[in-house]
């Protein structure tokens, strides 16, 4: 099974590099779609200037958003996996491995990589977004009827079809959210496995605020109740019933 590596880069000069040499290190990783999301910095430069074979990349005129990002990756992507990684090494490259063979040993259709399970390493930082990750996971849980960790986490891992034409349509850090609703309208298996986290200060480049958190809730509310229930997600679900070959209700 192929496997595609889709990664946003925003303004990650300082780690973009290590974040691409290492996926392109990994010999069951295929392609690394690269989506510039209008950085200012040099990331741009940085990213032209790796010679790989298993990269494509692409820079978008102006600063769109994480989820814009994702959707022109995944328009690009051909693997039968696609697997997210940020740019920004908050999350260990080599770790993705683990997710990867869940979905090829067909034990599940999407993986989460959870921060709060149990887990070697994870740089202690922030109480309040500890705090905000747990209240956003707990809501979205309460209306997918999932018992998930960390649905804020960046790790997820999916079989292709499942979100190939699906087109997200949240914005910034909304995209986290709107994945776990649709999945679970899907009644697709999920599986959570731990990983490691190194999470970044301010200082350091860390961008996402209290205001995404307020977002974050509003999205729940939107997707879950309103969004999934929408025709063109009935559709989907037909589409990927044929695709998968799964009892979906």
């Amino acid at each position: 099974m192929k496997v595609s590596v889709l990664m946003p880069v925003y303004n990650e000069e300082r780690y973009v590099k290590l974040v691409i040499d290492r996926l392109t290190s990994l010999s069951y990783v295929d392609e690394i779609i690269v989506i510039d999301d209008g950085s200012t910095d040099s990331s741009w430069s940085i990213i032209c200037g790796i010679k790989n074979n298993k990269i494509i990349k692409k820079k978008l005129e102006k600063n769109l958003g994480k989820t814009a990002a994702i959707n022109e990756a995944i328009k690009i992507a051909n693997g039968d996996i696609f697997a997210i990684q940020d740019a920004d090494l908050e999350y260990d490259p080599y770790e993705l491995e683990l997710l990867v063979e869940l979905i090829k040993k067909d034990k599940t259709d999407v993986v989460f990589g959870s921060r709060f399970l149990m887990k070697e390493e994870s740089r202690s930082i922030y109480f309040h977004h500890y705090v905000g990750n747990k209240v956003i996971t707990f809501l979205s849980n309460r209306f997918t009827n999932m018992n998930m960790t960390d649905v804020e986490t960046c790790y997820k891992v999916f079989r292709a079809p499942i979100i190939k034409d699906i087109g997200f349509t949240s914005s910034r850090f909304g995209m986290e959210v709107e994945i776990t609703a649709l999945i679970s309208s899907f009644k697709l298996r999920v599986c959570e496995v731990p990983v490691s986290y190194y999470g970044r200060t301010y200082e350091e480049g860390k961008t996402i605020r209290l205001l995404d958190g307020v977002y974050a809730i509003w999205y729940i509310l939107y997707y879950n109740l309103y969004y999934v229930r929408k025709r063109k997600i009935k559709k989907h679900k037909k589409f990927i019933r044929e695709v998968l070959k799964l009892h979906i209700l």
